[in-house]
């Protein structure tokens, strides 16, 4: 049974913590038997599982049978550890898992996000493109960590399931992206058209921009055409995890009707 200031917590805790740490070792942190039964039905290969001692999960039964080391913690050390305020009883070591643009250039739906700063709202894009089938989400250089924790929860999965790129200059991404054949949608708050006006069905990439801001001037250039979700009530737009959630969602139904 492992204490807070066992070399092997420590280094959980700088996973959870820092950044920097993440990416100097290429591994983050995953919490929840939920999330952690979604990378093993990946495939994704587990380093190592935590588990507060007395712990009985299923998934954690299922790590052991695949040979992934789980070691018990003392009473309290998840507490110290772990980056919610109730946290899980369960968290999960992994490599990162994402791939290079090259392996999303053939999709025929792609989200592009451009400066998404909100952990909830970049894992509600991840969670929201897998759902409607969505063949790649493009994290651009500006973008809040892939893997930070709060993503990671947020997507409630979905890393494990569509192809992600962490990384990659805006107009470079978006300029390979229209020379592979996809047709480039700009999101914005009004004057776009609105999209079950547009032919979703051809291969297109979103680009979906900042939660204040929006899309940046530089990739105008770079985008075919824009669109806008028609809003009826006094809001006047929709964070960019649902305007994620609503767009995906068409194209998904306009190709079903196909």
């Amino acid at each position: 049974m492992l204490g807070f200031r066992h070399p092997k917590v420590q280094r959980l805790r700088r996973l959870v913590e820092r950044r920097r740490a993440r990416h100097d070792e290429r591994t983050f942190v995953l919490e929840g038997s939920r999330v952690l039964a979604e990378a093993l039905a990946a495939g994704v290969v587990v380093e190592a599982v935590f588990v507060v001692a007395g712990t009985e999960d299923p998934t954690v039964d299922r790590a052991r049978e695949a040979a992934v080391p789980v070691f018990e913690l003392e009473p309290g050390v998840m507490e110290r550890v772990a980056d919610t305020v109730t946290p899980q009883s369960v968290v999960g070591v992994v490599g990162f898992v994402d791939v290079a643009l090259d392996a999303v250039l053939p999709a025929t739906l792609v989200v592009v996000c451009v400066d998404i700063r909100d952990p909830g709202n970049l894992g509600t894009v991840l969670r929201s493109a897998e759902g409607a089938g969505a063949g790649g989400v493009v994290c651009c250089d500006g973008s809040v960590d892939l893997y930070n924790p709060k993503v990671v929860r947020a997507s409630a999965g979905a890393l494990f399931h569509v192809p992600v790129v962490a990384g990659g200059e805006p107009v470079e991404v978006l300029e390979r992206l229209g020379t592979a054949g996809l047709q480039r949608l700009g999101t914005v708050a009004r004057g776009g058209d609105a999209p079950d006006e547009v032919d979703l069905r051809a291969p297109v990439a979103f680009a979906l921009g900042n939660e204040a801001n929006g899309l940046p001037e530089a990739i105008d250039a770079c985008l075919d055409r824009r669109v806008t979700i028609p809003m009826v009530g006094r809001t006047d737009s929709l964070n960019v995890g649902m305007a994620a959630a609503v767009l995906c969602f068409e194209a998904a139904r306009q190709r079903r009707s196909r």
